[in-house]
């Protein structure tokens, strides 16, 4: 490890978070003069104070570890370059308009690449109200099922959460246009044709 590069990104990162390095020393239990020799580049932390340290400055612990944190290119702003990511500890689902470090559970996600076209699911589509009724052919099993679909339009993203054992369908609001996504557990991510939705019956 570099302890110099180290020690001058943890006094960054403590500044920018407007904390004091008796703030840091009293969070990890341990002396002011400790958090000031590792921004002297005197040494480094233990192994066992990373994951909290790396929790009260709010970065990932690996690019602390390595004393630089790698910046993304700004956001450009097309939401057609969506990205999805599911934790395969909790499933949770998380969303990102771009190029994103993505972590849950404890590990870095990687974001969802769209499967084979050859099963993307049948689905009906019906116009009730402001919103579009969408059902699909797609058994709903508790390992084997729809987890998520999504729209994406314009500056926005409609997201819908499936679960085991329900009914295969979901809601949007009606929309000119807006390219659809699901993710089925099994089979991963399905990207449908921008005008899916405009398309009313077996699809």
């Amino acid at each position: 490890m570099d302890c110099a590069k180290i020690g001058k990104l943890i006094a960054k990162l403590r500044k920018e978070k407007k904390l004091t390095q008796k703030n840091i020393a009293d969070a990890l239990g341990i002396q002011n003069k400790t958090v000031s020799k590792w921004e002297c580049g005197l040494g480094c932390p233990d192994l066992s104070l990373w994951p909290d340290l790396s929790a009260i400055l709010g970065v990932d612990m690996k690019q602390m570890m390595e004393g630089e944190i790698t910046s993304n290119k700004p956001d450009s702003g097309n939401i057609d370059k969506v990205r999805f990511y599911v934790c395969p500890s909790c499933g949770n689902i998380l969303v990102s308009t771009g190029s994103a470090s993505i972590f849950c559970c404890g590990r870095k996600l990687e974001y969802i690449l769209p499967a084979d076209t050859s099963i993307v699911p049948e689905i009906t589509v019906e116009e009730i109200d402001t919103e579009y009724f969408i059902t699909f052919d797609h058994p709903m099993m508790k390992d084997h099922y729809i987890s998520f679909v999504a729209c994406v339009k314009s500056d926005r993203v409609f997201l819908n959460r499936l679960y085991p054992e329900q009914s295969p369908t979901c809601r949007i609001p009606i929309t000119t246009g807006g390219k659809l996504y699901v993710y089925c557990m099994k089979h991963g991510l399905s990207v449908y044709p921008d005008n899916i939705l405009n398309t009313k019956g077996n699809v």
